[in-house]
């Protein structure tokens, strides 16, 4: 597997696979890979005939006092992970290479950003944005994709993509999830035991409030069950459990189609996301 470290190398290597004929999808990621980052390798291998992955610790999408710092890096174990699972292009740029002297554009999605985790990030999408748009510039691809665990992330970047003609379909995958439920992501690597056990409720609130919206409960209520069984399990804080239209993020009062159950709280120091569809 080949490694480029700038914005040319990457859209040189995947125009030389499109040269060849290929079919060429991206995944980025931010390293601190897991079989859920590996699946959207095996999603993108799925629809093109190669896969191309970035790493890169975006320090725009972290607000003051976050884990930047902390953030797991291994980009030596990430790079095997990938050779593994077909992988044929590691992008793997440092800070300067992205955001070189003088750098002072961003991109930002009206609306979208600002609920949501958005409301608790200011700032953070603006990141993502930001980012994205880069990586997608640069490599060109097909197709890119993108987790549904961070839904809000997105429906931003499907937004984005569309309005700036960027070329690029954007493809979202299930979220993978471990053997009791939990939603993987790389901070799940920050809880203690205790708190590891405590974060099953995210997952368990979720799927109690999908099961009594389906037998017709009314909305209100069942999100405030939901929130509240969260602080009951111990939950240091209870960011948001929504119902919202799964494109505009929009509140919703009653089920729709496309609706989203949407929530986001902090186990010990540890802030997870998770969300179900309808």
């Amino acid at each position: 597997m080949e490694i480029v470290r700038t914005p040319a190398g990457l859209t040189a290597a995947v125009e030389a696979m499109r040269r060849a004929g290929a079919r060429v999808a991206f995944v980025p990621t931010m390293g601190a890979l897991h079989a859920g980052h590996l699946a959207l390798v095996a999603e993108g291998l799925a629809r093109a005939d190669a896969v191309v992955a970035s790493i890169f610790v975006n320090p725009r999408q972290f607000g003051p006092g976050e884990d930047l710092a902390r953030y797991p890096r291994d980009e030596a174990g990430d790079a095997a992970k990938l050779e593994a699972a077909g992988c044929t292009l590691l992008y793997a740029p440092d800070v300067a290479a992205m955001y070189p002297p003088g750098f002072s554009s961003f991109v930002r999605v009206d609306g979208l950003p600002d609920v949501l985790c958005g409301a608790v990030r200011p700032g953070h999408f603006d990141g993502v944005a930001t980012v994205v748009t880069k990586l997608l510039a640069a490599a060109r691809a097909d197709v890119a994709i993108f987790g549904e665990k961070d839904w809000q992330q997105l429906a931003i970047v499907k937004r984005m993509a569309a309005d700036l003609d960027l070329g690029t379909e954007i493809v979202g995958a299930p979220i993978v999830r471990d053997s009791d439920g939990l939603a993987l992501s790389s901070r799940n690597l920050y809880l203690a035991p205790e708190d590891r056990a405590r974060a099953l409720a995210l997952p368990r609130a979720l799927a109690e409030a999908q099961g009594r919206l389906r037998a017709g409960g009314g909305v209100a209520e069942v999100l405030a069950q939901g929130a509240l069984a969260l602080a009951t399990a111990g939950f240091a804080r209870v960011d948001y459990f929504e119902l919202v239209d799964g494109e505009t993020l929009a509140t919703l009062d009653a089920v729709q189609p496309g609706a989203r159950l949407m929530a986001a709280g902090v186990v010990g120091t540890t802030r997870l996301i998770d969300n179900l569809g309808l």
